[in-house]
C-alpha cells in the first residue's frame, strides 16, 4: 500500500482530499502549519485515497503517515 507522509513536524491545518479521490504525483493533499508557516503536503505517487489517518488540528511528526493510497 502506498503512503503519504509528513515531511516535517507540524499541525494539520486542512485535508484537501477524501477517501475515494484520485490523486496524482505532485498533487497537494494536505496543508501543515509549522513555525507559523503553512506548507503544502504533496503526494509522491498516484493512486486512490484509501484511508486518511489524521484530522485537522492533529499534531504530526516528520515521517508520520497522513494517508494511504491504493
Amino acid at each position: 500500500m502506498k503512503q503519504v507522509a509528513s515531511m516535517m513536524a507540524g499541525v494539520v491545518i486542512d485535508i484537501l482530499v477524501k477517501p475515494g479521490d484520485e490523486v496524482s504525483d505532485g498533487m497537494e493533499v494536505a496543508i501543515l502549519e509549522s513555525m507559523k508557516m503553512q506548507l503544502p503536503v504533496s503526494s509522491e505517487q498516484s493512486g486512490k485515497v484509501a484511508e486518511i489517518k489524521v484530522a485537522s488540528g492533529d499534531f504530526v511528526n516528520e515521517g508520520d503517515v497522513l494517508m494511504t493510497l491504493e
